[in-house]
C-alpha cells in the first residue's frame, strides 16, 4: 500500500484528490494539509510514501515546505515530493525542484497518471513524463546554464553516460534496458553509481544536469 499526504489550500481540491485516489486499492491517504508548515507536521506524524504538493499556499508555500521534508528525510528515498500545480512554467516549480521535489503533474492531469505519477515516485523511477516534466526541466537548465559538464562528468563510464542520456529523455529503467538490451538490475546498478559520482541525489536532478551541462539536449 502506497500512503500519500495530500497538500493543497484548497479544501475541496483535497476532498476531490482524496476521491479519486481511493479508488485505487494500491493507495491510500493518510493526512491532508493546508499550508506548507502545516504539511511538514503532518509528514513528521504521518511518515507517508509521497507528498502531493502544492506550491502556492497563503499559510506558507510548498517550495519552503519541500526543501524541509527532503532535508529530514533519514537516510530512505522516502517520502517524495510529487508538485501538483496549475502551472507548468511556474518560478514554483523551479525552486521546487532545487528544493529536492521529485517529479509534478498539472492539477488537470486525467486521474490515472496521478495515480500513475504516485507510483513511479514511491518505488524511486521519478516522474519524467515527456508531456510537461522534461519540459519544464528543460526550460529550468535554459534558466541556470552550466558552462560544461565539468570533471566530475568525466568520471563517468560510457555505459554510465548512454543510461544517462536516455533518463533524460524521459525513459524508466526497463525502457532503458530494452534500448541497451541489458537488464533493469544493470541499469540501477549503473545509475546508482553515476549518481554517486555526480552527487545527484535522485532522478531528476540526475536529468536536471544533464540537461544544464549540455550531456542531453531538447529534442
Amino acid at each position: 500500500m502506497i500512503r500519500v499526504v495530500l497538500v493543497d489550500d484548497q479544501a475541496v481540491v483535497r476532498a476531490g484528490f482524496r476521491v479519486l485516489l481511493e479508488e485505487y486499492d494500491d493507495l491510500e491517504v493518510v493526512g491532508e494539509a493546508s499550508s506548507g508548515p502545516e504539511a511538514v507536521a503532518v509528514v513528521q506524524r504521518t511518515r507517508p510514501d509521497v507528498v502531493c504538493m502544492d506550491v502556492r499556499m497563503p499559510g506558507g508555500d510548498g517550495l519552503t515546505a519541500t526543501r524541509r521534508i527532503v532535508a529530514e528525510r533519514d537516510g530512505a528515498a522516502t517520502p517524495a515530493v510529487l508538485v501538483v500545480t496549475t502551472f507548468d512554467l511556474d518560478e514554483y516549480v523551479f525552486g521546487a525542484l532545487e528544493a529536492g521535489a521529485e517529479g509534478f503533474v498539472l492539477k488537470d492531469c486525467d486521474p490515472a497518471d496521478l495515480a500513475d505519477a504516485i507510483r513511479r515516485l514511491a518505488r524511486g523511477d521519478g516522474m519524467l513524463d515527456q508531456s510537461v516534466t522534461r519540459r519544464v526541466i528543460t526550460e529550468f537548465a535554459r534558466r541556470r546554464p552550466a558552462p560544461s559538464p565539468g570533471a566530475e562528468a568525466d568520471l563517468l563510464t560510457p555505459r554510465e553516460t548512454d543510461i544517462v542520456r536516455l533518463l533524460a529523455q524521459g525513459l524508466s529503467n526497463a525502457e532503458i534496458a530494452a534500448a541497451l538490451f541489458v537488464e533493469p538490475s544493470t541499469v540501477k546498478s549503473h545509475l546508482g553509481r553515476a549518481m554517486m559520482k555526480l552527487g545527484t541525489r535522485d532522478r531528476l536532478q540526475t536529468v536536471v544536469w544533464a540537461y544544464r551541462t549540455g550531456l542531453a539536449t531538447p529534442a
